[in-house]
């Protein structure tokens, strides 16, 4: 399979290039057919739908109580959100010019952003939010050449570290689910985790027992039959499908010309800054999962589409966005490594956006049958970095790097009230296990693996201790360079 020079022009985004034998077109630049390709991409939408309407949901939510909103207005949120994370979502996966990396990537709103927005909106208003983000998607996108030059600083050791940091992150999401939704009155019933069970049940059978055609289609799968047979227990609410308007458009600056307060826009690039080390773990974790190596110059395309999604949802009156971590696990089970089928799912995103009552639809899906799927997806986001990490010699010090990497990601997961008497700046960068866990794994890495430890080690045994000693057969004299 021949592939271009890390620094070549990008492919060509038209699906004309698939014409050649395919052998000659890697999996990420091929268009499966239509029959195919629709069902693909609507699991990429449902996978990540939940997720995508949470923070409109949680934003509007918080800004009707100031008195910022009416309640009829979190509707448009909604519509707006999707609207723009198809847009997000068709720029990163096909690119133009220098923005998209190009890869099967989804797009939708960051939750890092949420509670320094509802601040902002308290304290200056709603336009002030909306000023604020389109500024920091102008600085997200200046900052793009510069940040990328930090894919040095992500060898096998780290992006394993902080793939299984992404994986294990979103457990406590999938856990909600589960539940029937985090903070409902009844959540943990028996009757939701038996749901999401069988649906976790039913996507490994279909793994195991379905013809290669269907076991790419499992979650869908998964989802479609989990929510039939929820019907009659109550589990589906389609009552906004009629109350929803059938066409709904977008406009810009709909609450009204933006402001810019000079702490929030400070605020919201700190943000920016964690959209960007975030998307950069989700970029390059997809391009281990393709086999498409991302290179400083791809990253800093994916990047910079992150920074122009942001400004068009500032224009739009929605939030930053960032690459969803929910669909790097869907790109790993079903081993469909197309941009296209993001393509197409971000279309489906504009539609939705578009058409309210469809949204109303899809939000019937029960969230205990979403569970279930997000079991499964986010443990096969958690797999992926194990396999990256077993790349890696495990010395005492690479075992230090994932350890502390790891239980620092977690410390918010397991107690989101641990940093809550910590200044804001603190709280946006550190309350997301995955930055926090992506800068100390960076951090670690370069103190442990420095020039002058390797040199202090070299062609010493690196210390390993007795239970690393099992690494299968020994490596050859002169390959005990160091990984990581």
């Amino acid at each position: 399979m021949s592939q271009s020079p890390p620094e070549s022009p990008e492919p060509s985004a038209s699906p004309v290039a698939t014409a050649g034998p395919p052998e000659t077109t890697h999996p990420v630049d091929r268009v499966p057919p239509l029959r195919r390709l629709f069902p693909l991409g609507l699991q990429h939408v449902l996978a990540m739908y939940a997720g995508a309407v949470a923070v409109p949901l949680i934003v509007g939510g918080a800004l009707v109580g100031m008195g910022q909103l009416e309640p009829g207005d979190i509707a448009y949120l909604i519509s707006a959100d999707l609207f723009v994370a198809g847009i997000a979502t068709i720029v990163q996966s096909v690119g133009f010019w220098r923005f998209g990396v190009r890869l099967p990537l989804m797009q939708g709103c960051t939750f890092a952003a949420v509670g320094p927005m509802i601040v902002i909106g308290g304290e200056y208003g709603i336009t002030a939010i909306y000023g604020s983000v389109i500024a920091s998607g102008v600085f997200m996108m200046l900052l793009a050449p510069f940040f990328s030059k930090l894919v040095r600083f992500f060898p096998p050791i780290v992006t394993g570290t902080v793939i299984l940091i992404i994986g294990v992150s979103l457990m406590d999401v999938a856990a909600g689910w589960v539940g029937g939704g985090a903070g409902s009155d009844d959540f943990g019933r028996p009757l939701d985790v038996a749901f999401a069970a069988g649906t976790l049940l039913l996507i490994i059978l279909i793994e195991r027992f379905a013809p290669p055609a269907l076991r790419r289609l499992s979650i869908l799968l998964g989802l479609v039959v989990g929510t039939l047979v929820a019907w009659p227990f109550g589990l589906t609410d389609w009552s906004g499908v009629g109350e929803s308007a059938w066409f709904g458009l977008a406009l810009p600056f709909h609450f009204g010309l933006p402001t810019f307060p000079v702490s929030a826009i400070v605020s919201m690039c700190i943000v920016g800054l964690v959209i960007m080390t975030e998307t950069t773990g989700d970029i390059i974790a997809v391009g281990e999962i393709v086999d498409r190596p991302v290179t400083p110059r791809r990253l800093a395309d994916g990047l910079r589409a992150d920074g122009l999604s942001t400004v068009i949802g500032g224009v739009f009156n929605t939030f930053p966005y960032t690459a969803f971590a929910q669909n790097v696990g869907l790109v790993s089970i079903t081993g469909v490594k197309s941009r296209y089928v993001a393509t197409l799912a971000g279309g489906i995103l504009v539609v939705l956006g578009l058409v309210p009552a469809l949204g109303a639809v899809v939000e019937g899906v029960p969230v205990a049958v979403l569970g279930g799927a997000g079991v499964a997806l986010f443990g096969m986001v958690a797999a992926s970095g194990i396999r990256t990490l077993s790349k890696v010699r495990f010395t005492n010090s690479n075992i230090l790097i994932v350890a502390v990497a790891l239980g620092v990601s977690l410390l918010p997961t397991v107690s989101p009230e641990i940093y809550a008497q910590f200044p804001t700046w603190f709280t946006i960068v550190f309350d997301s296990g995955i930055s926090a866990g992506a800068i100390v794994a960076v951090l670690l890495n370069l103190l442990l693996n420095s020039p002058r430890m390797q040199a202090r080690d070299e062609g010493a045994d690196r210390d390993v201790s007795a239970h690393d000693a099992v690494r299968g057969p020994a490596a050859p004299a002169g390959a005990t360079e160091r990984e990581g």
